[in-house]
């Protein structure tokens, strides 16, 4: 008798993001159906998080035969390098939110249960979404990259994540409120001068998330554009209507929030500042953001 042949699944893995499992409980998990799950790990794809590819690791993702599928367990940060293997590969991302803020998960309507996500993960039966994908440079990312109080707030939560998971990114956020200052910019739009001035925060989005439940609201998921969100400079104490703003979705509605949306965003930055990217602090130069032509599968439960 003629045997099934089995899904095979290529687990990239990020044994340091926020409450990941050991690979070897994840691999475990994923083959639960009988599934054959090679493992490879996040720093034969890219740094632990994320950025860009490095040489050979579509071969390192392909060594045990051509996947069925790729599946990510790590952090936002990780989602995007693992995006771009699935996206030159041809073949669906699962994601499996082990992150501290899982932004993209959140936005996706994707399970945050462990089991949940391995299970929806190695079904053969799961539909599949086109899914964004967002380049800063060489750069993936599937949600935000911004600069200004973001970074000033993922460098303040850093120390707390272990111990309140999301919460350190709202203890972030108000010490960056405290401490940050605005940064001066100029912001184009498929080569039209958008803003130029100071800001507290400038935000190229995807899905529009980050910080562990914000969002700038008002972007769409097929329009094959990015978003911009800037936010000038005003008073400190207006910086609470901007929290709330980005806590409800409603940013980009608020006055005196520039709100655009393009092919190619371009933003120069006095200082070279850095940028956060889906949650990792890193630096753009040139801060070119683009969407990849095609953008990518996700494994969906919907």
């Amino acid at each position: 008798m003629r045997q099934t042949a089995r899904v095979r699944l290529a687990l990239i893995a990020n044994p340091r993001s926020g409450t990941a499992p050991d690979p070897d409980e994840l691999t475990a998990l994923l083959a639960a159906d009988g599934a054959d799950v090679s493992h490879t790990p996040i720093e034969a794809i890219a740094d632990e998080g994320g950025g860009e590819l490095r040489p050979g690791a579509l071969d390192a993702i392909s060594a045990a035969g051509r996947p069925d599928r790729i599946v990510v367990a790590g952090g936002d940060g990780s989602i995007g390098a693992a995006a771009l293997c699935a996206a030159q590969l041809g073949v669906p991302l699962a994601v499996v939110a082990v992150g501290t803020a899982n932004d993209f998960a959140r936005a996706k309507a994707l399970p945050l249960d462990l089991e949940a996500a391995c299970a929806l993960a190695r079904d053969e039966r799961a539909a599949t979404a086109p899914a964004e994908l967002g380049m800063a440079g060489s750069r993936p990312f599937v949600n935000a990259a911004a600069a200004g109080l973001s970074v000033a707030a993922a460098r303040a939560a850093a120390p707390h994540k272990s111990l309140l998971g999301p919460l350190a990114y709202a203890v972030g956020a108000a010490r960056a409120a405290i401490t940050a200052t605005p940064l001066r910019c100029v912001v184009a739009c498929d080569e039209r001068r958008c803003f130029e001035g100071r800001a507290w925060q400038v935000v190229v989005g995807v899905t529009g998330a980050f910080g562990g439940g914000s969002e700038i609201g008002a972007t769409r998921a097929d329009d094959g554009l990015l978003d911009v969100a800037v936010v000038a400079a005003g008073s400190r104490a207006g910086l609470a209507r901007r929290a709330y703003g980005m806590r409800s979705g409603r940013l980009t509605a608020q006055a005196g929030v520039t709100h655009e949306r393009a092919a190619v965003i371009a933003v120069e930055l006095t200082g070279r500042p850095a940028f956060n990217v889906d949650g990792e602090t890193c630096r753009c130069e040139p801060a070119r953001f683009t969407l990849r032509p095609g953008g990518f599968a996700v494994v969906t439960s919907s």
